[in-house]
């Protein structure tokens, strides 16, 4: 089997999640016929998306293995990985009170919607995030499932089934510092600079890359290179987001501009802007961030102070500079010259991307 192009691997990916949610969303009408909101906000929530982690995945399994070898049971697993980011994006958006997602209504806002629009009993809001929390496990029992239904071969599967569980563990303890963090209510890079390793580096490139690589069978100086090149990226692409969440176009991130404001979170934007602020400066931080209630004239204001300051500058600097460090890693020998060129690709596409 020829290697497809990034293009065919998204749509072989989406179709496996597609007849997959088709399966699923039988047996949930089984249950009853109130569960099929239930599937259509799994479906909808998963149509679109860059299928980043997939695609690192392929290319993790494509270190080793040759470009005619058939890839059937990898693309297959990897599209779990879909399943698994989606679980953390639902509950994400709950912990967040994120009313939107790619433009359009959160899972938990579109939940609680349908609860008023029945005119049902109790709190439309309690509701929906109720109904959300439970999407989301549902979300993560589907990822074991499809990964499970992958047929990949024995051994590559419980090699495998080990980079899995680690990436499932780190994610959610990368969520917990991340609201840690938030809760405690400080300034630190390093503490910003953690939670992007452990929520975003470890687990949206190193360990989609080893999951592939595991699958593969690659030796331990595959698995070293991608490490060299996926965790500096994975900071890179996670201070972009962090980026986007304050200075991105609503109308191509399909998020209200300035919800990270909101929000309170701490990023290393917002650090470098405490570091360098001036005791005017640092008082309206300490005020208004994480304020809920700031109008468009207040996001402006604390967008001000973080270019001002020079926070911004650092930070494109630091995104520039680590993705120059990943793609330098991939000049290795323990890497295929085909993956070298789509990882390349992929190191670009991940940090200059506008949503």
């Amino acid at each position: 089997m020829t290697g497809p192009a990034d293009a065919d691997l998204i749509k072989r990916v989406d179709t496996t999640l597609a007849e997959f949610l088709d399966g699923r969303a039988t047996s949930l009408a089984e249950v009853g016929p109130e569960l099929a909101p239930v599937a259509e906000q799994a479906r909808r929530f998963l149509e679109g998306g860059k299928r980043l982690r997939p695609s690192f995945a392929y290319w993790g399994w494509r270190t080793v293995r040759s470009l005619d070898e058939d890839d059937t049971a990898l693309v297959s697993s990897a599209a779990s990985l879909e399943l698994l980011h989606a679980c953390a994006l639902v509950h994400d958006d709950v912990m967040d009170a994120s009313a939107t997602r790619r433009g359009r209504p959160a899972t938990h806002t579109a939940f609680a919607a349908l609860h008023r629009a029945n005119g049902w009993t109790g709190d439309p809001d309690l509701f929906g995030a109720a109904a959300a929390i439970l999407l989301g496990d549902l979300l993560l029992s589907w990822a074991d499932a499809l990964f499970a239904a992958a047929d990949l071969p024995l051994a590559a599967a419980g090699r495998t089934r080990h980079v899995y569980d680690d990436m499932r563990q780190l994610v959610m303890a990368g969520q917990y510092l991340d609201v840690l963090v938030q809760a405690r209510g400080e300034f630190s890079a390093d503490d910003a600079l953690r939670v992007a390793r452990f929520k975003t580096s470890k687990y949206t490139v190193e360990g989609p890359l080893h999951f592939g690589a595991a699958a593969a069978g690659a030796p331990d100086e595959t698995f070293a290179a991608l490490s060299a090149y996926g965790l500096p990226l994975g900071e890179a692409f996670q201070l972009r987001d962090d980026v986007l969440g304050v200075f991105g176009d609503p109308a191509v991130t399909g998020k209200p501009a300035g919800d990270d404001l909101r929000e309170g979170k701490r990023t290393l934007l917002v650090a470098l802007a405490m570091q360098e602020a001036t005791p005017a400066q640092a008082q309206r931080l300490r005020r208004d961030l994480g304020d809920r209630g700031i109008d468009e004239d207040e996001v402006a204001a604390l967008r001000h102070i973080i270019a001002d300051t020079g926070a911004l500058d650092q930070v494109e600097q630091r995104i520039a500079r680590r993705t120059s460090e990943a793609r330098v890693a991939l000049d290795s020998t323990a890497i295929s010259p085909a993956a070298r060129a789509a990882l390349d690709g992929l190191a670009v596409a991940a940090t200059q991307r506008l949503t």
